[in-house]
């Protein structure tokens, strides 16, 4: 899927939103140690800059070169663009050796993944029995009533046919995926934890954040323009209160567990 996020790489780098403090906070918790931190499709980075603040290294892959070339640099992250699928030999030059790794991270991303291939993975570089597996998503943004009304015939009813089927997953919160860990120390499930983050926005801000969905690129594919005039003209209604700039509401829920030793 990382073709549908070529081609809007900057906008993708510059309207998505960035994960709350107390996302990476609580995650580091529940860690054993922190050498090393590999951040599993990072895209632009978003969450391989906050890893880097509790972590000593940071490996960030991602299948997209283009969209690497957006991400912060920082002296204890090392990127590199990686195949959509790596054997065992490929994944310990690109990524670590064997039970090596503190925390495996994903964000926004293992929806898209082959999971029985990609959990090979997690359970060969992870030190066992507590290095750490963390995947979380965002769900649709919330604005206000008006906006958000505008916002759920859009993405309901017409950018839905244009949504690949791995979606489902984020609008059921993670919750549906398959997840074979063991829960952290002081919790008794793998979750979903709820959090939440906030991204001041114009409503232009706003548009580029819709332009940036894997469905409208696909619609574009497709010949179809989900911004209509028609849609266009239903944000700036909704969106016209007196106030141009708004608070845009993202809700995270996070999968999280240990590899244990029966993986």
């Amino acid at each position: 899927m990382a073709d549908l996020f070529v081609k809007q790489a900057k906008e993708y780098s510059e309207t998505r939103p960035s994960y709350p403090p107390e996302l990476f906070e609580f995650i580091a918790s529940k860690t054993p140690g922190y050498d090393l931190a590999w951040d599993v499709g990072t895209g632009s980075g978003q969450a391989a800059t906050s890893l880097a603040g509790f972590y000593k290294n940071v490996i960030a892959t991602d299948t997209s070169q283009e969209q690497l070339e957006y991400a912060p640099k920082l002296p204890n992250v090392i990127y590199r663009h990686t195949p959509s699928t790596m054997s065992l030999n490929e994944l310990d030059q690109h990524v670590a050796a064997p039970a090596t790794v503190d925390l495996v991270a994903i964000a926004q991303a293992l929806h898209w993944f082959d999971l029985p291939n990609f959990y090979q993975q997690v359970n060969r570089v992870l030190k066992r029995p507590h290095g750490i597996i963390a995947a979380w998503c965002y769900t649709v943004p919330e604005v206000n009533d008006s906006v958000d009304s505008v916002f759920n015939r859009f993405y309901t009813h017409d950018s839905k046919p244009y949504w690949d089927r791995a979606r489902k997953h984020v609008d059921q919160k993670y919750g549906s995926i398959y997840f074979p860990y063991e829960p952290v120390i002081g919790t008794d499930h793998t979750g979903p934890f709820d959090f939440k983050t906030e991204r001041v926005m114009d409503l232009d801000g706003y548009f580029e954040y819709l332009r940036s969905w894997s469905a409208y690129q696909t619609a574009r594919k497709n010949g179809v323009e989900l911004l209509t005039n028609q849609v266009v003209e239903d944000f700036q209604n909704a969106w016209r209160d007196g106030n141009e700039h708004k608070v845009v509401k993202f809700p995270i829920h996070l999968r999280i567990g240990r590899v244990g030793n029966q993986n």
